[in-house]
């Protein structure tokens, strides 16, 4: 691993990466369209990587068995979530709500791998008849170190972007500790590209549109050469919807 002391981390932090909100989900499996939230987590950051206010963690019953594939990444089983968790319709709209206050106020939205959770929430609103979330800005480190450190070696994974940032990941898949991580990871990204990342974070969130596309791009290019001819790769950031 490329030692993050070679690295200049003592920029200022960006204006937009000084107060945020971060989110994510676990849920029952990775297909965008059909899996359910099981745990969901929507806070705010202050500018040191701190949660704002009182933590904000949710568990639901999504109504269906939770593989056991799911349940070994984030720990929460079909008898947990019947047990414990609230009614996946109540669960989803308190997320929605969450996540529209946080845009009303003009906060962006740090999600790893924004498309995931984005989808899934997406797809989950329709599935209880809610209205699906209009999206502000938002913050995905994935896209951002992919784009600027496109060869750098290794998995980017959220765990492994956490280990490169020197940034504390100590219960990897729990929506909060990942969301908490996700957001620490995007400040340090934005110390470290602070001369060459936009200035605002509406302004990022536009160039992510166009990054997530050239990486997809690029992506599909390599999978059509060395695995599939006709790979296609899954455009949309941060939703991919089906047409």
């Amino acid at each position: 691993m490329t030692d993050q002391q070679t690295f200049d981390f003592s920029s200022p932090l960006p204006e937009w990466a000084k107060q945020i909100a971060v989110f994510d989900l676990e849920t029952t499996g990775l297909d965008l369209t059909d899996a359910r939230i099981v745990t969901a987590c929507a806070v705010e950051l202050d500018e040191n990587g701190n949660i704002v206010g009182s933590n904000s963690e949710w568990l639901a019953n999504p109504g269906i068995e939770i593989p056991t594939q799911a349940s070994n990444v984030h720990g929460v089983t079909t008898e947990i979530a019947v047990r414990d968790g609230r009614p996946a319709d109540v669960v989803v709209a308190e997320v929605l709500d969450r996540l529209r206050d946080f845009f009303a106020c003009g906060l962006p939205v740090v999600a790893y791998n924004a498309p995931y959770d984005f989808t899934i929430l997406h797809y989950e609103a329709l599935r209880h008849g809610l209205e699906p979330l209009k999206i502000g800005s938002v913050i995905d480190p994935l896209v951002i170190d992919k784009f600027k450190d496109k060869y750098r070696k290794g998995k980017r994974r959220l765990e492994n972007a956490a280990e490169f940032y020197n940034v504390a990941l100590d219960d990897a898949h729990n929506a909060t500790a990942d969301a908490v991580a996700a957001g620490r990871v995007a400040q340090a990204i934005a110390k470290r590209w602070a001369n060459d990342l936009p200035a605002t974070a509406s302004e990022l969130h536009d160039a992510q549109v166009i990054w997530s596309e050239a990486i997809d791009a690029d992506f599909e290019t390599y999978m059509r050469r060395s695995v599939n001819p006709d790979f296609t790769a899954t455009r949309g950031w941060p939703l991919k919807l089906s047409s």
